[in-house]
């Protein structure tokens, strides 16, 4: 569950991410319209939840200012 805290300090510091968490579950949403991409892990997944944070500060959905 400590996980959880990173990934919304991540999703607070850019636009382009919105995180909702919903029955049990994390979902960052990516970007917008057709292309967005959704990213989920159960809120208390710490591991999945870390891999979710990699994705998005090194992988595919890394911030590319």
């Amino acid at each position: 569950m400590k996980q959880l805290g990173n990934l919304a300090i991540i999703c607070a510091q850019r636009k382009s991410l919105q995180l909702q968490i919903q029955g049990g579950m994390a979902s960052v949403f990516v970007g917008a319209g057709p292309d967005r991409g959704v990213l989920s892990a159960r809120w208390d997944d710490d591991a999945e939840i870390g891999r979710i944070i990699h994705e998005l500060n090194f992988g595919k959905y890394k911030d590319q200012r």
